[in-house]
């Protein structure tokens, strides 16, 4: 089973935690970059590419509002810290 497979295989509230995840793993890796500790650069793409994938399956599963759901699940993360 290819990525795409695999997450058109997730329900929608399991691709926006995805999402949520793979955008922090982005931020980390490119916190590693500015401080060149990033042993793989081809990291970055790769991570770019998964959101991008993720993004894809929740526009054609019809979702509105992605972004305004991500910072509610990030506020609610924070909240219960």
């Amino acid at each position: 089973m290819d990525h795409i497979d695999a997450t058109r295989a997730l329900k929608v509230s399991e691709l926006h935690n995805e999402l949520e995840r793979l955008r922090r793993r982005l931020f980390d890796l490119r916190s590693q970059a500015v401080t060149e500790k990033l042993e793989d650069p081809t990291q970055i793409g790769k991570t770019r590419k998964q959101i991008a994938r993720v993004l894809t399956v929740l526009h054609e599963r019809g979702e509105k509002n992605i972004e305004q759901t991500q910072r509610h699940l990030t506020a609610q993360a924070v909240r219960s810290k």
